[in-house]
């Protein structure tokens, strides 16, 4: 009678378990501290941002607000910059799997994996993913000067110039950098990295004429291409953006299968039960329901993107190794 009690309660816990971002890993999860029963959340939720006030950090106060008036607890953003979000991933990936403490995960979490040498953390096999949030293209922006009016010309321009024309970015390994990379790559085309420290300076030197050409995220360039500042060539995502739909992709300019975009995604430590994934995933999906919250988003340059866990796992997966090729071919690496 013993033996068949515990066979019925080890089966249930089995079934409240959510499962790791990589299905081949077969290690057993982290006990979780909540009860079985209990209903969730009962106390407020840590919610980790791997990155400083204002940017990114924006968007996760916006669905943390969200989340924390559906369940009626708050949702703590908890502010943990440095290495390139690393630093808070790892503090995400080594907490309690009790759904108290989320991670607010960006297009960097999957640049990293194969960015750092020696990451604390297995991008896949330490997390568990909860659902993506929004997703946004970026814009392929040139100074007004170079003879350009599209990506196919910018392509012609730059094999009859091999290394004469500099591209900034926001910072070497960056989705900005990473973007340009991808580019060359499938193109064939040799530019010149300029790594700066911020969207800011680098901007302001591509307005300036210091460097020709940038990868800049869409909410940053949109302004100073409406305003003529500079010239928009293409989007970076696989589709065109709602935003700008006059503007044509880069995959339509003539670099088939070409996508680029940058995102947003929440993610939790793995061993999280499935059913708080659930509920989280849920609560996700009717906020980006919300017509206001969707103005919101696209104020700053990005659409929301409703996922179940498992879409957002693979396509996680899919992202990571995008990115692990485009860093072994341009040579990148932080130790």
């Amino acid at each position: 009678m013993k033996t068949d009690i515990f066979v019925r309660v080890a089966l249930l816990l089995i079934g409240l378990t959510a499962l790791p971002l990589a299905a081949a890993d077969r290690a057993p999860d982290r006990q979780s501290a909540l009860p079985v029963n209990a209903s969730y959340p009962e106390r407020p939720v840590r919610f980790i941002v791997p990155f400083p006030p204002g940017g990114s950090d924006t968007v996760a106060r916006m669905i943390g607000q969200k989340l924390g008036e559906k369940f009626g607890q708050q949702f703590v953003i908890d502010n943990r910059a440095g290495a390139g979000g690393t630093l808070g991933a790892a503090i995400a990936a080594k907490a309690p799997a009790d759904g108290y403490t989320i991670l607010f995960a960006t297009a960097s979490f999957a640049i990293s994996a194969s960015l750092y040498r020696d990451l604390p953390y297995d991008s896949i096999r330490d997390f568990t993913a909860v659902g993506l949030v929004s997703s946004g293209p970026m814009l392929v922006v040139v100074h007004p000067s170079l003879p350009v009016a599209s990506i196919r010309d910018l392509i012609a321009y730059a094999r009859a110039k091999p290394d004469a024309l500099n591209f900034a970015s926001t910072g070497a390994g960056t989705i900005t950098h990473l973007a340009a990379e991808l580019f060359k790559s499938m193109t064939g085309v040799r530019l010149t990295h300029v790594p700066y420290k911020g969207s800011g300076p680098a901007q302001t030197d591509l307005l300036g004429g210091q460097v020709q050409l940038m990868f800049d995220v869409i909410g940053a360039a949109l302004p100073h291409a409406r305003a003529g500042k500079v010239k928009a060539l293409a989007v970076t995502s696989a589709m065109r953006s709602a935003l700008v739909p006059d503007i044509p992709t880069v995959a339509e300019s003539g670099v088939a299968d070409y996508d680029a975009s940058t995102w947003y995604g929440v993610l939790a430590p793995r061993g999280t039960p499935r059913r708080i994934v659930s509920r989280l995933n849920n609560q996700i999906v009717a906020t980006l329901g919300s017509a206001e919250f969707r103005e919101r988003l696209g104020a700053l340059g990005f659409e929301p993107q409703i996922t179940t866990p498992e879409q957002f796992a693979d396509a996680l997966r899919t992202d990571i190794a995008k990115w692990a090729r485009t860093i072994k071919d341009a040579g990148i690496g932080v130790n």
